[in-house]
């Protein structure tokens, strides 16, 4: 499903980051970021221009084939990692920054992912994170149609675990405008934290 919605001409999700990343994170820097998730690569591609050195994963090949299209068209260098996040071991320190933007798994998928960000992180890493809450049912405007594959809050507070500096962690309602896929007033979480 996802080679073939990536194979469209037309960026899914457009080509521009995602909006609350871009709101937490603006300024030039230095370090390694590991994008989880990232589909065609619009917030890799985004972080890359600001100094970053990025790695997006997907399982798409189409998905990652369409972040080297974008990565060149914005001249930026991006490297990219075809791997079934199921399965995916993240590096213990590995990464000055994780980024997980509408990255929905099935349950046993996400408690792996989930588990494993903060030993992925050197301390003083930063975790961002946008995800579709399970209120978004009831809005129509994006994000998958099964309740197993949305977040509540209190859910990933638990699974991120304690050993977190939340700059932001609440959930939101917001108007969201990605592309043909995300469009319209949407139901999010939203997490921006260091590691202690």
């Amino acid at each position: 499903m996802w080679n073939e919605r990536y194979a469209k001409t037309e960026f899914a999700y457009g080509k521009e980051p995602n909006d609350f990343l871009k709101q937490q994170i603006a300024e030039k820097a230095s370090g390694k970021v590991l994008c989880l998730a990232e589909g065609q690569g619009r917030n890799a591609v985004y972080l890359a221009s600001l100094g970053y050195e990025v790695t997006a994963t997907d399982l798409s090949s189409v998905g990652l084939e369409r972040t080297m299209e974008l990565a060149k068209e914005k001249g930026v260098a991006v490297t990219t990692l075809q791997v079934d996040l199921g399965e995916y071991q993240i590096a213990s320190e590995a990464w000055d920054g994780i980024v997980c933007v509408f990255g929905h798994f099935p349950p046993s998928v996400r408690t792996h992912v989930l588990s494993q960000l903060n030993s992925g992180l050197k301390p003083g890493g930063f975790l961002l994170m946008e995800v579709y809450s399970t209120d978004q049912l009831g809005y129509g405007t994006g994000g998958p149609k099964e309740l197993s594959m949305l977040y509540t809050l209190s859910e990933l507070e638990t699974m991120l675990g304690p050993s977190w500096d939340f700059k932001v962690l609440h959930q939101t309602e917001r108007e969201i405008n990605e592309g043909e896929y995300h469009n319209g007033k949407s139901s999010v979480i939203q997490v921006y934290a260091r590691k202690k």
